[in-house]
């Protein structure tokens, strides 16, 4: 595990918007991304009867409807123990699979970073 202050201070700023929207709207998984203009983009999973997103596809639906045209990094706190395949291709199709992907636990500590690819 890596402390998330090993991060430098704008993905750390993207762990704490996920870290923050999980524990404000108690649900299972926050996540942000970041824009290419450095723009942050905030969310929570969705579970409605007619709508489930998770987080990260939330976050940047957020940004698509924003009008952001690539990512620079994304970020997401859960419990699980890797990012789905399904969240890493939204972040794909935005941002390239270059784009990094952390993932954090609840505590905001760093598990893992990946690639979008």
């Amino acid at each position: 595990m890596t402390d998330s202050t090993d991060l430098g201070p704008e993905d750390r700023k993207i762990v704490t918007l996920a870290r923050s929207v999980r524990a404000r709207n108690a649900v299972p998984e926050g996540a942000a991304v970041r824009d290419e203009t450095g723009r942050t983009y905030a969310a929570g999973t969705v579970d409605l009867e007619s709508l489930k997103l998770s987080a990260l596809q939330t976050a940047v639906a957020m940004a698509v409807a924003s009008g952001a045209t690539s990512l620079e990094a994304a970020a997401l706190v859960s419990e699980a123990a890797s990012v789905s395949d399904a969240d890493r291709a939204a972040v794909r199709d935005l941002g390239g699979p270059d784009t990094p992907v952390l993932l954090a636990g609840p505590d905001g500590t760093l598990r893992s970073t990946a690639t979008a690819g």
